[in-house]
């Protein structure tokens, strides 16, 4: 596997260079002038230039390429910026204030089949709405149509979605692996730790754990999750902790799941007051009752993304340990079918169900 490269003649900003590439598991290859730099230019996933080189890589006249950096420890210089334009770089990063950024790229440069995954939250409006219930099928049913999924249980007094999906007994990290660990999760180092089962890996919580997950460690899975996955799904509490808060943050759309009736519709109310300050894009999700939906979603001024059904045998399945049969012709299935073609982009979105 070709490694990024770097071109610099300063001993001092190497050092940092290599420091930095080693948190993000990264190995280097290194030219200390452009000359040198010739045989990899085209093939390393991702260019790193010094300002000291920035001149003489200009000179040199590489070929176009994408994913160049200029590297400085003085951002506030124009001639920075100009060094940044004639070295053909897409960007500068200036150390040490965006340290962090520069682990991130290196670590995506060291993927080996980087994706783009989307980021979906799922929060209930009050207890017992089914909002767990719907991310494990929204999760399944992705699987089932061959999209590499994460399913992210982030409510340590949950139950558990393992639990929830009869897979308590499968050998894998759960968070507290993750959290002692620390630092930056690689994308196929979370793919392999993880409990998993088809295209479905699940992050979850060991029985008796209630220690809140941090925000570090959301924001390191959520990264991998985005680079290995094409869909991650997040189970949030409705109390939202700092875990909580850092999904949000990051998803593409939140599904708030309210139930249609007048306390149903004032607690679901509560929590979106809460969710609304850290994301944008929040859609209902209406399960039956006495209010007409349409009177939900208006009381609650957000579209209604869907409406999900009663389902009385679902209970009993899960709890046997089996999985819910999620096909085009059950009522659940289309549902969650339907979610996720108006969900994710068109290139990953499954088909719509046949009806």
């Amino acid at each position: 596997m070709n490694r990024p490269l770097v071109i610099t003649e300063d001993r001092d900003l190497l050092d940092d260079l290599v420091r930095i590439a080693a948190a993000a598991g990264a190995q280097l290859d290194v030219a200390h002038a452009p000359a040198h730099a010739r045989p990899y230019w085209t093939q390393a996933p991702l260019v790193v230039v010094g300002a000291d080189l920035a001149d003489a890589v200009a000179a040199c006249a590489p070929p176009p390429r994408d994913r160049v950096l200029l590297v400085t420890r003085t951002p506030a210089d124009p001639a920075t910026w100009r060094a940044c334009v004639t070295a053909g770089a897409q960007a500068v990063v200036p150390l040490p204030e965006e340290e962090r950024r520069l682990v991130e790229e290196f670590a995506d440069a060291m993927e080996p089949h980087p994706r783009a995954g989307v980021t979906i939250c799922v929060i209930g409006g009050r207890g017992g709405a089914g909002a767990s219930v719907l991310s494990a099928c929204l999760a399944l049913r992705a699987s089932e149509d061959r999209l590499r999924t994460l399913l992210v249980d982030a409510d340590p007094l949950g139950g558990g979605l393992d639990a929830l999906l009869g897979q308590e007994e499968t050998p894998g990290a759960r968070w507290a692996d993750l959290v002692a660990r620390q630092g930056r999760i690689g994308a196929s180092a979370l793919q392999e730790a993880l409990p998993s089962f088809g295209d479905l890996a699940v992050l979850s919580f060991h029985r008796g754990e209630v220690r809140p997950i941090p925000r570090e460690a959301m924001r390191s899975v959520l990264e991998a999750g985005r680079r290995g996955f094409d869909l991650v799904i997040a189970d949030l509490p409705r109390h939202l902790d700092d875990a909580a808060a850092e999904a949000l943050g990051r998803a593409t759309t939140t599904l708030l799941v309210a139930t249609a009736d007048v306390r149903g519709v004032l607690s679901a109310a509560q929590v979106l007051r809460q969710a609304a300050e850290h994301t944008s894009d929040i859609r209902a999700v209406i399960r039956p009752g006495v209010l007409d939906p349409d009177t939900v979603a208006a009381s609650l001024a957000i579209p209604a993304a869907a409406r999900l059904p009663d389902h009385p045998r679902l209970t009993a399945t899960l709890n046997r340990g089996e999985l819910p049969r999620l096909g085009p012709r059950s009522s659940l299935g289309a549902l969650c079918a339907t979610l996720l073609r108006d969900l994710l982009p068109a290139e990953t979105s499954p088909a719509c169900p046949t009806k």
